[in-house]
């Protein structure tokens, strides 16, 4: 009898149930009897021993549903050696409850912060397997995470709905979209919908270029320009400032993003009509797209056989287009950036997408 737990944590994305389908259907065809056990709301379920025992039937009908049937929520790792409000010690909490149960393994379906948790588990002495979950596709170590693919198309298909209302009224809009840290949406979201200019965090933008491109359109005929905006779009100004006096900067700022002082800057240089759409936490929701729904079975299916196997402590991960695994230890803590020299960006800058810099 095997005995496997299960939890998703961290933000939503649209194939967390597709994943978790995946793993169970490798499981029951590999397996004579196997008991899944689902934790509640990610690592809180694990900590207050919040979790159902799951049937087949639990799993049927969800390769399309977004979402999460567990439930998620964030346990910051830096948090994970602080006691909650209520005196309860997460990290020794999650392992009586592993114990309790008796598991055989724990696989968790997370993004970076995620895996980190899950690697200090694995070094705390539980079989544990790793999930690659996020829109953001920044996991280290793998090309590709479930949840990324529809987070784009999401967003391209925004932008391509600005692309009308912007021509119609001659207008610039700023199209913001999602990532914090790594810009890996915005780059793909802004070519796959023929963006003019693209700003991602790992590109520090001047604005006198923004302003350059916006005018050279304007020059060539053109009367509207699309920006697809990161959320953590950082100016060369900032990038350039002390890590301290950078956060205390924005943090002062009187503007709601990134996004919006963009816009703000170009109407007062340029006197355009400029509109700011933020697609928003839509990026995260509905379906999962054909390409989620695949990598998410393969996914799910390899970690299946790595339980068999007992290859415990590793991250389930998509290299060179191949399934495969690596050492949670190797992958958590890091972040995959967009390369400003990677061959996507040039290729970008070839079809005169200007990213400020």
């Amino acid at each position: 009898m095997l005995r496997i737990g299960m939890l998703t944590s961290g933000g939503d994305c649209q194939a967390l149930n597709a994943t978790m389908r995946g793993v169970v259907k490798g499981l029951y065809n590999l397996c004579d009897k196997v008991e899944i056990y689902g934790f509640l709301e990610g690592y809180k379920g694990l900590m207050y021993g919040n979790y159902k025992k799951l049937k087949s039937e639990d799993f049927s009908g969800i390769l399309t549903v977004g979402g999460t049937i567990l439930g998620t929520s964030r346990q910051p790792f830096k948090m994970m050696g602080v006691p909650t409000d209520d005196g309860l010690e997460k990290v020794p909490a999650m392992k009586e409850t592993y114990k309790k149960l008796k598991l055989d393994c724990l696989v968790v379906l997370g993004g970076n912060g995620s895996q980190k948790t899950a690697n200090l588990l694995s070094e705390e002495g539980l079989n544990v397997i790793g999930l690659p979950k996020t829109i953001d596709n920044d996991i280290w170590g793998t090309d590709m995470t479930f949840g990324f693919q529809s987070a784009v198309d999401i967003a391209t298909n925004a932008i391509d709905c600005i692309h009308t209302t912007a021509a119609s009224h001659n207008r610039v809009f700023v199209v913001e979209v999602m990532g914090h840290k790594v810009g890996w949406i915005t780059l793909h979201a802004g070519i796959a919908a023929g963006a003019d200019v693209i700003l991602i965090p790992e590109i520090p933008y001047d604005i006198k270029n923004v302003y350059k491109a916006i005018e050279n359109r304007n020059k060539a005929g053109k009367k509207f320009t699309i920006l697809a905006v990161a959320e953590g779009a950082i100016s060369k100004e900032l990038a350039d400032m002390p890590k301290k006096e950078r956060k205390k900067k924005m943090e002062e700022s009187p503007y709601a993003s990134t996004a919006y002082e963009i816009a703000d800057l170009i109407t007062k240089k340029l006197g355009c009509d400029v509109r700011v759409a933020v697609p928003g936490h839509t990026q995260r929701g509905g379906s999962p797209v054909p390409y989620d729904r695949v990598i998410s079975s393969r996914f799910g299916a390899k970690a299946a056989e790595m339980i068999v196997n007992k290859e415990f402590g590793k991250l389930v991960i998509m290299k060179n287009g191949e399934v495969t695994s690596m050492p949670l230890s190797e992958s958590a803590g890091k972040l995959k950036y967009v390369d400003p020299d990677d061959e996507i960006v040039k290729s970008a800058k070839m079809l005169g997408i200007s990213f400020g810099d």
